[in-house]
């Protein structure tokens, strides 16, 4: 049986799977915050502090970090992986829903790293999608430093920018040497964007945006490491309103709105 970890972004109580030993919660973004009673994220060697800008990354920072296992993947309190698509429905019992060990073992017989379904814009590039509902400086921005640090991936940058889909929500399963591969890689480019851009003024949600960038930045290691992924459904584990969502994507694309919340 393979050693496979996948952590659980969470900044507050909620429904978890009952089994410990493949899923582990960590609390992001704990530093001075009381405990949960779940893993926080600010032991070892962290990047807690940083969770109000990073989101789920300083979780991904410390499994990198701190946790030893064969596997890793990366899922939500609100979002996983699921065994098929659906919708949520009161009354759902997570554990009927979500990957189990066999589920995982049996889909990475098939690729080497597993994926959420890819999000389809249709009308849109993940650029200008990024452009319409946040500012696309922080893109600009993102691309002169992968010419500074990883020049070689700049073809793959300006390729993941004009696709019309992507991996989102920063949501996978890989080796853990695969993924301290991308960790080593990706977060020397979030740290140096973080150097630039000035979040002051920014409001709570627009200073997410360095782990909203993060999940183009996964599209692009992908593309440009050539791996064999494996598509899965995911699931919210909350009701989402469909229509504000649609709507507001809508107003972003013809109306200029930015984004001012999540969904």
């Amino acid at each position: 049986m393979k050693n496979i970890k996948l952590i659980i972004a969470t900044h507050k109580k909620f429904q978890m799977p009952r089994n410990k030993k493949l899923y582990l919660p960590i609390q992001v973004g704990s530093e001075g915050k009381a405990e949960l009673g779940y893993q926080t994220d600010n032991t070892g060697e962290n990047i807690s502090l940083r969770n109000p800008y990073y989101s789920e990354l300083t979780g991904l920072y410390w499994a990198w970090k701190n946790l030893d296992c064969d596997y890793l993947g990366l899922v939500h309190y609100r979002r996983y992986f699921s065994k098929k698509t659906q919708r949520f429905t009161e009354g759902l019992d997570i554990d009927d829903v979500i990957l189990d060990q066999n589920d995982i073992e049996h889909l990475l017989e098939q690729a080497e790293v597993i994926v959420p379904k890819k999000r389809k814009y249709y009308i849109e590039t993940l650029y200008s999608h990024y452009a319409h509902t946040h500012d696309k400086r922080h893109l600009e921005i993102t691309r002169t430093i992968l010419a500074e640090q990883q020049p070689d991936y700049l073809d793959s940058y300006d390729a993941v920018m004009r696709q019309r889909s992507g991996y989102m929500f920063n949501m996978f399963i890989m080796s853990k040497p695969l993924s301290d591969t991308y960790c080593e890689w990706l977060f020397p480019i979030i740290d140096e964007l973080f150097n630039r851009i000035d979040v002051d003024g920014y409001s709570s949600f627009d200073a997410r945006l360095f782990g909203r960038v993060s999940e183009c930045l996964f599209n692009v290691w992908l593309s440009h490491q050539q791996l064999k992924t494996i598509e899965v459904p995911f699931m919210y584990m909350e009701k989402v309103n469909f229509f504000k969502k649609g709507k507001s994507f809508l107003e972003a694309k013809f109306l200029g709105k930015k984004y001012g919340s999540s969904f």
